[in-house]
């Protein structure tokens, strides 16, 4: 039996079609960190309600991910996860629902995700007082921060410890708070906490200027690039489409085309795992060649798409990448 069990099984199986895109896809990843490169992964979808966290905490620990991009969603539901995971139930049938059965799904407080169910109570509300304690505290000094620097201090402090019901080595969050990974939250507002924290500016107990803007992301990130694509470059591993993926992709051509910083270079490595229609006219979707016409990518840049589903591609790349 192989050490390597996952590994060995993709390369004797995994020879055609999307599962010959997967290893392609993975040993270009392996290839571009061995030669030195960097690696930004950006995650759409509910990956983290997926629990994809238990293999994309490992490839921050081993320094395999260099700066995430994610949405609000899934930077605050590794956390729920984390926090409430005896409280979540699974909906296998959920395609069965009635609107009545949805609503009682609502009346119990239970949010669905697909097949599973996020519990407000135990998840939402108890993070609410956690974090609201971060940004009151920030406020009242005189500071601002980045939404995940607040998700940040507030896993460091301790204050969550008492409700882990999961592993901690399975929650990515922590990995990342741990190793003060740099993250990129574009559209935070577009999430639970951050409607919370829109709840408290409506009521006055908190300004919206305590919070970090989407445009200061966007500046953060070009100085971040600058600093770091020389040599091998900035690779981009892209799961799911969306703004997790859209925004920092475009700090580019932003770079080269609004800055005329004729000397930036492309990014290195493009991978996108995607289960979006192209012929629908869908950015998300968009081969990766389509990217060279906006600035985005080189002619020769290395290039895969996985078209499946990202729940099943990415934690087999994460395993391959890891050599499980």
């Amino acid at each position: 039996m192989s050490n390597t069990p996952i590994t060995s099984f993709i390369e004797k199986h995994y020879r055609h079609f999307n599962a010959a895109a997967l290893v392609d896809a993975a040993k270009g990843y392996k290839l571009h960190l061995s030669e030195g490169g960097k690696m930004m992964v950006t995650l759409a979808g509910a990956m983290s309600t997926a629990e994809l966290g238990m293999s994309l905490a490992e490839m921050i620990r081993q320094d395999k991910i260099d700066i995430i991009s994610c949405t609000g969603a899934n930077l605050e539901e590794d956390i729920m996860n984390l926090v409430a995971h005896s409280h979540y139930e699974r909906v296998p049938n959920y395609r069965d629902l009635t609107p009545k059965e949805e609503w009682a799904l609502l009346e119990r407080g239970l949010n669905r995700v697909t097949d599973t169910c996020i519990p407000e109570e135990e998840a939402f509300r108890r993070l609410q007082k956690h974090i609201h304690f971060q940004w009151k505290k920030a406020e009242d000094a005189g500071e601002r921060y980045f939404p995940h620097e607040y998700m940040y201090k507030m896993l460091l402090s301790g204050d969550l410890e008492q409700y882990y019901e999961i592993d901690p080595k399975n929650s990515w969050m922590l990995a990342a708070a741990e190793k003060n990974l740099p993250i990129v939250v574009p559209g935070w507002e577009d999430s639970t906490m951050g409607n919370i924290f829109a709840s408290y500016c409506i009521k006055g107990e908190l300004k919206a200027s305590t919070m970090k803007s989407g445009i200061e992301y966007m500046t953060w990130l070009a100085d971040w690039y600058k600093n770091n694509s020389s040599g091998k470059g900035v690779g981009f591993f892209q799961i799911g489409g969306g703004i997790a993926g859209d925004f920092p992709i475009c700090v580019v051509p932003m770079m080269y085309q609004d800055l005329e910083m004729h000397d930036i270079p492309f990014w290195s490595y493009f991978c996108q795992i995607s289960d979006s229609t192209t012929s629908y006219g869908s950015y998300s979707g968009a081969v990766p060649n389509e990217k060279i016409t906006w600035g985005k990518l080189d002619i020769d840049t290395p290039k895969y798409i996985v078209e499946s589903d990202a729940t099943i591609v990415a934690p087999l790349m994460f395993a391959y990448i890891l050599g499980w």
